[in-house]
């Protein structure tokens, strides 16, 4: 018996080990799918940032009218009984601003257009601020450092890549300050 369990045992070994490298080959394999999909998911962001932008611009020069229902539903310019969401208005606001906002703006911006959205929030600061760091997550908005070493958050598209590494080359002592990059406006 004991050698019949020991035969079976470094079968056993054999085989699990067999496995273990089939399935750290998938997971690898998956991991590395996972990534890609994850860099052509910042790509698109930027993309439709830049589209959005750019509709943004032409519906504010020549009005929402120039835009169809469908469109103006995507882009949250149509008018109806439903409030609008949190993190919704965060998007909306960030990239109708053209520039890059802290928290405390983007909050002030909120309360301006829809105060009863602030008023579901105990601490809206932090509600705020824990939103524009998923759109970031998400490749939606870019998290900046200003001059003053306060974090801001600017709506992510092609242009404001280009501009986003041409300060980070102008300030790098900022960008890379733990303090400064995690300052809150």
């Amino acid at each position: 018996m004991g050698i019949a369990t020991s035969i079976s045992s470094e079968i056993g070994v054999a085989h699990s080990s067999s496995e273990n490298l089939h399935v750290q080959g998938v997971v690898k394999a998956a991991h590395e799918e996972l990534r890609q999909l994850i860099r052509q998911r910042a790509e698109i962001m930027k993309r439709i940032g830049t589209l959005k932008q750019t509709i943004v611009g032409l519906a504010n020069l020549f009005g929402d009218e120039v835009l169809g229902d469908d469109l103006q539903e995507i882009m949250d310019r149509k008018t109806s009984e439903r409030q609008p969401g949190f993190t919704r208005m965060c998007r909306t606001v960030l990239m109708e601003a053209g520039q890059a906002l802290s928290a405390r703006e983007v909050c002030q911006q909120i309360q301006e257009r829809s105060p009863a959205i602030m008023q579901r929030h105990k601490d809206p600061l932090a509600s705020v601020t824990t939103v524009l760091n998923r759109l970031a997550e998400y490749g939606e908005a870019q998290s900046v450092v200003r001059e003053n070493g306060r974090r801001a958050w600017v709506w992510a598209s092609e242009r404001s890549m280009s501009e986003r590494s041409r300060s980070e080359r102008a300030m790098p002592e900022l960008e890379h300050s733990h303090t400064a990059k995690h300052a809150i406006a």
